[in-house]
């Protein structure tokens, strides 16, 4: 089945949903930032350019920076999901109590 495309047979073939495009590329979007700010935030943290140079002094990741950025990675998506849990949680209340202000 087809998240774009619909994938039901009253639909005619090859049709697209803009509805369904407009969530595609709004998830896109939110993948993309999340991405961009762990990318952002393990780099600026775990691999400093040659200060003198400034560029890097070796090609590759040495054994410190990969551990780092290993390390770094798993921080910043426990976080995001303990974030994303509390949040969930926080709105679930506010339907029960039936206010949503914070």
């Amino acid at each position: 089945m087809s998240f774009m495309f619909g994938g039901g047979a009253s639909q005619n073939a090859g049709s697209v949903d803009p509805m369904k495009m407009e969530m595609a590329a709004s998830e896109l979007d939110m993948i993309t930032d999340v991405f961009n700010r762990l990318v952002n935030s393990c780099h600026t943290k775990c691999i400093q350019p040659d200060p003198r140079k400034h560029w890097y002094a070796e090609p590759d990741l040495n054994k410190g920076e990969a551990v780092c950025i290993d390390r770094c990675t798993a921080k910043f998506f426990e976080v995001n999901k303990k974030v994303g849990e509390r949040l969930q949680s926080m709105g679930g209340q506010a339907q029960a109590t039936g206010s949503f202000g914070m």
